[in-house]
């Protein structure tokens, strides 16, 4: 199985903004980004590191990809 990359929060932003997530507040060290699905809104923390850790990276991924296609993500967050 491929690795994960090693993102800064500024890559991982501009992922998530590629599937329809926006900037919603940023407190401390933390940024909340929101998009609105048929079932509501889904909100997602990033923390704002220079290299975000490949756990918290993780779970980013296990969250996004229950509304957007596994496969597009892989790409984004995984080597190949």
């Amino acid at each position: 199985m491929p690795k994960l990359k090693r993102l800064s929060q500024k890559e991982v932003i501009k992922i998530l903004e590629g599937f329809g997530f926006i900037v919603a507040k940023q407190r401390g060290s933390h940024i909340k980004m929101r998009r609105e699905t048929d079932f509501g809104f889904q909100i997602l923390t990033v923390p704002n590191h220079r290299d975000i850790d490949r756990g918290t990276l993780k779970a980013i991924f296990n969250q996004t990809s229950k509304f957007v296609s596994e496969d597009e993500l892989r790409d984004k967050f995984y080597t190949k």
